[in-house]
């Protein structure tokens, strides 16, 4: 395996082959460290607001980021969207009264800007190792008369003890307004410090309330879970889920994404997808790096 990688070309485009690995050190960049990881869009925000970013998610759990997207730009989306949108949840984890939609970036462009959004990628830069995964990526429309979610937090199914860093993070994007009756994410705040426990009736739990455009950002250690649609209309969000890049993804994007679409995309979603190496070579594709596939 070291050897077929020694010989490919670089990232200057020579051939290198024949190479000499006489450590572990050595070994752990080898691949990665000839395709080194470009900065993501989130080196363009203000790093201020990312640190005041982090330390409500250090503090809370979670961060609401209010009105990235215009009215214009939600109107797009629920026109696009809208399109998708069919048949209800199998489970009432996924929803009786609530529509899904699964393998987005095979459907649609109209939600690649909500993935690599800069202000998310900026918090995703700081809390996991460079070549981080998208996990999950779907379309949640919440209709009147849905239940609350059973409370969860998306990292659970990792078998990993708590209380420990998270594994994943997540955004919940509100489409449509969210309020306090219509379904809007429902958080326990501080819980993402817990260890195995679940929330108790005595502990407070948070609605979101979130102006279209806007979104929640928070770790896979926070418990939360959608709201109940006590309203007379439909709450329509997406929402992106990213992990640690030695971790097994919930969606299995290297199937159901075709490579046209991976060639579409920005070069952040495309390194999310899993045309990117964690060192020293997981991910290669008959031991070199998967973007050769392109």
């Amino acid at each position: 395996m070291v050897s077929e990688i020694g010989e490919h070309e670089g990232a200057s485009g020579q051939a290198r082959s024949g190479d000499v690995i006489t450590d572990l050190d050595a070994l752990r960049v080898d691949l990665a460290d000839r395709y080194r990881a470009t900065a993501s869009a989130g080196a363009s925000v203000d790093p201020e607001l990312v640190e005041a970013d982090l330390a409500a998610l250090d503090r809370d759990g979670y961060v609401v980021l209010p009105d990235l997207l215009t009215a214009a730009e939600c109107a797009g989306l629920r026109a696009e969207l809208g399109g998708l949108l069919g048949h209800t949840g199998r489970n009432t984890f996924e929803g009786k009264r609530t529509q899904r939609v699964y393998t987005l970036l095979e459907k649609t462009r109209a939600c690649d800007r909500l993935v690599d959004h800069p202000r998310v990628l900026a918090l995703l830069d700081r809390l996991f190792l460079p070549n981080y995964l998208l996990s999950q990526l779907q379309v949640i429309n919440i209709l009147p008369g849905e239940q609350a979610q059973l409370l969860h937090h998306d990292d659970g199914f990792y078998p990993v003890p708590r209380p420990r860093p998270a594994l994943s993070a997540a955004t919940m994007w509100a489409i449509d307004p969210f309020t306090a009756d219509n379904g809007g994410t429902v958080v326990v705040p501080g819980s993402h410090r817990w260890g195995s426990r679940a929330p108790a009736a005595t502990d407070p739990r948070i609605g979101t309330r979130m102006s279209a455009g806007s979104c929640v950002f928070y770790l896979g250690t926070l418990w939360h879970g959608g709201g109940a649609n006590r309203s007379t209309a439909a709450r329509l969000a997406l929402t992106a889920q990213y992990c640690e890049p030695w971790l097994r993804p919930q969606e299995a994007y290297t199937l159901s994404t075709g490579r046209d679409t991976a060639r579409a995309v920005s070069e952040d979603i495309r390194r999310m997808l899993g045309y990117s190496i964690h060192p020293p070579f997981m991910g290669a594709v008959d031991g070199m790096h998967p973007k050769r596939l392109l």
